[in-house]
């Protein structure tokens, strides 16, 4: 069983990875798949805004799915359409196109997000210790990878479609069969019977979410996207505009702050079992809270680039941790509460950049820096949220359990 469960946290881990790829070779090519397409600047944006909304969509669907059908079924069918979906984007003819690709992706990517995130839930419920930080640390790296693979096409000029089809052919292959290995909640067994004995003190009876109880989570999992989303859509500019930097110099705040959400990510699990997932999010709030401050009233681009960098470590834990916090408080449901709860990635992208935008356009864009922090701040009103229920993932804290399962392995 130990083998199955290694097997399954490693191709789950996979499939993050190829995710993170996925969506970085998307957002990073934005500029040239505008002109690919010849889309409008005031076109642009509906484009942008339809992707998260039928995520959404795709979500709240899976909440529907997973009642008829395992996640693990929902990820291995959901994933391929969406690397296929990319590959539509890039070799797309016209803007009819264009926009039934970015459609079947919003779609496919509201499902994936989901169902990787219920089987991530499951299996650390199953391991009995936290993990759920290690696979949004492959997401980084998966991100990072993209990132750097789209600036290789658009360094050489290469048309999108030849930019991608490589990344499909090796990628959808690898999903389909690593798929084979998804471990679903109750299938290895152990953690059975911890989710028969925790949905006593759920507080949902086992029969469902109190949307009441995850509205803490929702606003947190909001907030750290808003954060997100000002670091990735406005550091450059911020640099440059406000900061007087170079143009060359304005694009490396963004590769800073993933190369720190991979480091904090990776670290951030051995923090959830020594001191507690309550205290590792109160930490990551207060040092996100603080990048944000030192990129208000930076002098200078490089202090600027410290503040985008303590943004990166701060804001890394808080959406795993809020994933995490859901299975907690609804192991008997918890499918349907991540379902609900990763909706509200997509209200935090949707209303992140335009605020910051609005403000800075209104304002300052130094003012509109502090927003996201007040925001971030908020998380710590919220902190309690993220203790342990009736079980505790951490040195000290960790419920008896028959092995520790994949202890001096090489899983993720």
């Amino acid at each position: 069983m130990t083998e199955v469960l290694r097997r399954g946290r490693a191709s789950l881990a996979f499939s993050f990875f190829a995710q993170g790829a996925a969506f970085a070779l998307l957002v990073t090519r934005i500029p040239a798949i505008q002109n690919r397409y010849e889309v409008s600047d005031a076109l642009l944006p509906v484009f942008l805004a339809a992707v998260p909304i039928l995520a959404g969509v795709g979500s709240v669907s899976t909440e529907q799915l997973v009642k008829r059908i395992p996640p693990s079924r929902v990820l291995r069918w959901s994933q391929p359409v969406v690397l296929l979906a990319l590959l539509g984007v890039g070799a797309g003819r016209g803007m009819a196109e264009l926009g039934v690709a970015l459609a079947v992706f919003g779609l496919a990517v509201g499902a994936l997000d989901a169902s990787m995130n219920m089987l991530g839930v499951s299996l650390q419920r199953t391991y009995g210790r936290s993990i759920m930080l290690s696979f949004h640390a492959v997401y980084s790296l998966g991100g990072i990878v993209g990132a750097s693979l789209a600036w290789v096409g658009a360094h050489w000029h290469l048309a999108l479609w030849v930019s991608y089809l490589p990344v499909v052919a090796v990628l959808l292959p690898a999903v389909l069969v690593g798929s084979r290995w998804y471990v679903d909640r109750g299938a290895a067994g152990a953690g059975e019977e911890d989710g028969k004995a925790a949905d006593a003190g759920s507080g949902d009876g086992g029969t469902g979410v109190v949307f009441k109880v995850l509205l803490p989570l929702c606003l947190v999992m909001t907030f750290a996207y808003i954060g997100d989303s000002t670091v990735s859509n406005w550091s450059a500019k911020y640099l440059q505009d406000v900061l007087g930097s170079s143009e060359q110099l304005a694009t490396v705040p963004y590769n800073v702050y993933m190369v720190t959400t991979l480091l904090g990510r990776a670290i951030g699990d051995f923090g959830v079992r020594r001191f507690g997932a309550a205290a590792v999010v109160r930490v990551g709030a207060l040092v996100a809270a603080a990048g944000f401050a030192v990129v208000a009233v930076a002098p200078g681009a490089w202090v600027g680039m410290l503040g985008f960098t303590l943004v990166g470590l701060g804001l890394c834990v808080l959406v795993p941790q809020t994933f995490a916090a859901a299975g907690r408080l609804f192991p008997g449901a918890s499918d349907a509460a991540i379902a609900r709860l990763n909706i509200f990635n997509y209200v935090g992208f949707l209303i992140g950049s335009p605020l910051v935008g609005a403000l800075g356009d209104a304002w300052t864009y130094r003012g509109a820096m502090v927003v996201p922090m007040v925001l971030v701040l908020v998380t710590l009103v919220y902190a309690r949220s993220f203790a342990a229920q009736p079980d505790r993932y951490g040195g000290g804290h960790e419920r008896p359990r028959t092995a520790d399962v994949g202890r001096g392995s090489n899983g993720l």
